[in-house]
């Protein structure tokens, strides 16, 4: 969660990430009242929010980030809220002189996405949606027709951070997905080490780890999270790799 544990974290923390072999960065915006996010998620956006985070600053990050990195895509993840308080027009201008490639908002419906999907593809960000398990294959078309970028499957019914992961279940619900969608379909909630991310990636496009990340940030003194978030993310690339 960009912002937490101290604003001159962040930056180096995400460039940490890419050494480590991320290929995309997912930057929680922080929220107030995050319904979607388990316990490591709510406390790290809590954190952010105290020392006054806001979503400009965030923008602001992504931007520092920019400076030295053009390269690896950037996604901010967060609540509609966040952006209708600025204002959607302002933030997608905003987001896309900054650098974003992306926006994930946990709470839009696909029925009320066109206006935010519209705005964003202006600056060139893409919409990235959620499908879960209670997606019916009629809905799975719905959201794929407005979604872009990647679809971001979520695998199973809770909060992240929960350990419930199954991979043959994720693979079946995967396979039904690509009846709806041509889009590279993601896959996240419940991967939290390298034998859970290679077998999740072994039936979809790709992994998201967020709460193993958030949890070490939350746990580690503040000059040692760019080092530990390296090794980290080196452990799963390994295993994704091998």
């Amino acid at each position: 969660v960009a912002g937490d544990p101290a604003p001159e974290v962040t930056v180096p923390a995400m460039h940490a990430l890419v050494r480590g072999g991320a290929d995309i960065i997912e930057l929680g915006v922080p929220f107030s009242d995050p319904e979607a996010d388990g316990p490591a998620i709510q406390l790290s956006s809590e954190r952010a929010l105290a020392i006054g985070t806001t979503l400009r600053d965030v923008l602001d990050m992504v931007a520092a980030f920019r400076t030295s990195d053009t390269a690896t895509p950037v996604l901010l993840m967060g609540y509609l809220n966040v952006l209708l308080k600025m204002g959607l027009a302002e933030f997608a201008s905003a987001a896309g002189k900054a650098g974003v490639d992306g926006v994930i908002l946990v709470n839009l419906p696909p029925e009320e996405a066109a206006e935010v999907k519209e705005l964003l593809a202006a600056q060139g960000m893409d919409l990235v949606l959620l499908a879960a398990p209670t997606t019916t294959p009629e809905r799975a078309r719905m959201i794929a027709s407005v979604a872009s970028g990647f679809l971001y499957y979520v695998s199973f019914r809770g909060t992240t951070g929960a350990n419930l992961l199954d991979p043959e279940t994720v693979g079946q619900a995967v396979t039904r997905l690509r009846e709806a969608t041509e889009l590279p379909i993601l896959v996240g909630f419940g991967i939290r080490d390298g034998d859970s991310a290679r077998r999740v990636a072994a039936v979809a496009d790709g992994v998201v780890v967020g709460t193993a990340l958030v949890t070490t940030m939350g746990e580690a003194p503040p000059e040692e999270i760019p080092a530990r978030l390296e090794a980290q993310v080196r452990s799963l690339r390994q295993a994704l790799d091998a």
